[in-house]
């Protein structure tokens, strides 16, 4: 099975990708949480193509070279349609969040500041020309517990998707598909949180988790 990666130079996909390698490739990586201060890139883990945009000529005549099996988008923005047809068998996006509450960016975020705390959820769904909207595969909640600091979600976050991510590939080796549902409704989209909306949801989390 080849396998593609669409993602960004971030430390938590590069956690990503580093996981999915020493999974599917069996390689002699240590399994330590992140990578213990280390200055790692993308290339230090797996075959790395850089473009500027996951949309343009070059990177849909690189997808188009390799062939992919699969592609997994990850933080990348928007996929258009000529990337999303260039896999074999299916573009998959990490969605950090539920798209049938929260379509777009920093889902967990607005979660908080509506107080919905019952919303922190993980998905893996179809990418479809529409954002965020693709039939779903699996899902998973973060369970917050007492005394949990809101910076400590992303962490929760990646670790979560690395597991859907594998079950998701296993489920593929098995079936050859992926087995999935429609989403029962679409999501509000939200953009990126202003910076006085986060001081907000610091506030609000720390109290819910205080209290849990």
């Amino acid at each position: 099975m080849k396998l593609m990666v669409l993602t960004t130079e971030t430390l938590h996909h590069i956690y990503f990708v580093k996981q999915l390698y020493m999974v599917h490739q069996r390689d002699a990586y240590e399994s330590d949480l992140f990578f213990k201060g280390k200055n790692i890139k993308l290339k230090d883990v797996a075959e790395t193509k850089n473009v500027d945009s996951v949309n343009s000529d070059k990177s849909i005549n690189l997808i188009k070279k390799y062939s992919p099996d699969i592609i997994i988008v990850g933080g990348t923005g928007k996929i258009y349609k000529d990337v999303i047809k260039s896999s074999n068998h299916g573009t998959i996006n990490l969605h950090g969040g539920d798209p049938e509450q929260y379509r777009g960016l920093d889902s967990h975020l607005w979660s908080i500041y509506h107080n919905d705390f019952n919303n922190f959820i993980i998905t893996i769904h179809h990418v479809n020309e529409e954002l965020d909207d693709g039939d779903i595969i699996l899902q998973k909640e973060i369970r917050l517990t007492k005394n949990m600091k809101i910076h400590e979600l992303r962490s929760y976050n990646i670790q979560i998707v690395v597991e859907l991510a594998i079950s998701n590939l296993d489920m593929y080796k098995r079936h050859g598909f992926f087995i999935s549902r429609p989403q029962r409704k679409k999501g509000r989209y939200y953009s990126f949180m202003p910076s006085s909306l986060k001081d907000i949801c610091v506030k609000r989390f720390n109290k819910y988790t205080l209290n849990l």
